[in-house]
């Protein structure tokens, strides 16, 4: 059976065979497509910690470094970790591993409930920006632009930048409230040659998928380029 752990000892805690037998509820029941199987479960641990278990079969992608395929849990396994060394908010890796049999690939992403955030589109549904104000939302577009620019600067793009993937948590109230900012879904996270080229896929993709008005986007746009820290073209106005 061929193996493919997490060479920074992530997946030394428990067996793939331990963890794959923990159940829980579906959050997103399985798929079919790359393909395999892939779905997410809410599940927790021995210590009631709350988790997402992204369980997949035959779900693999195909580069010129793997062109006889390899497990996607892994590559966002590998985007999480960069993304955080990039000093980007997103979920913390509790366990990832994948092996081979002659069905074909197993592999399962355990990660860590962002406590207290919650999809920055049900925020705004909610009526956040009302309740909490445009100072607090003014903040929040900064947090936005700053976790990307990081995450480009690193020469991490996205690939799939849709509002409901930035997640939003305010912590205090009124005056002392401030807002702070996670990306989730990096499955199709990977590097690109250049800062420039990571940063115009995913800031064309977002504002194409966004429900910003123009002042919010120029704004976001203003802050962006502040923490991008060098001149960048092509950005969408």
């Amino acid at each position: 059976m061929k193996t493919d752990a997490d060479p920074t000892g992530i997946a030394t805690s428990g067996t793939l065979d331990s963890w794959w037998q923990l159940q829980g509820d579906w959050v997103e029941p399985p798929n079919e497509r790359r393909g395999g199987t892939s779905g997410v479960q809410r599940i927790r641990d021995e210590r009631g910690r709350l988790l997402y278990a992204k369980r997949q079969t035959g779900h693999i992608y195909r580069s010129l470094r793997h062109p006889f395929g390899r497990p996607t849990v892994l590559r966002e396994r590998d985007a999480l970790l960069g993304a955080q060394r990039a000093g980007v908010r997103v979920p913390e890796i509790v366990y990832c591993a994948a092996e081979q049999d002659q069905q074909g690939w197993r592999g399962l992403l355990v990660t860590a409930a962002l406590e207290g955030f919650q999809p920055l589109d049900d925020w705004y549904a909610e009526g956040g920006r009302e309740r909490h104000g445009e100072r607090l939302h003014d903040e929040l577009l900064v947090q936005v632009a700053r976790n990307l620019a990081q995450l480009h600067r690193a020469r991490w793009q996205h690939s799939c930048i849709y509002i409901k993937h930035i997640f939003v948590r305010v912590c205090g109230a009124g005056e002392a409230a401030r807002a702070e900012v996670a990306l989730l879904d990096l499955e199709k996270c990977r590097r690109r040659l250049t800062p420039a080229q990571a940063a115009r896929h995913d800031m064309q993709q977002l504002r194409r998928h966004s429900s910003w008005n123009d002042a919010d986007w120029r704004r976001l746009i203003e802050a962006y380029r502040a923490a991008f820290g060098s001149e960048l073209r092509g950005l969408p106005a």
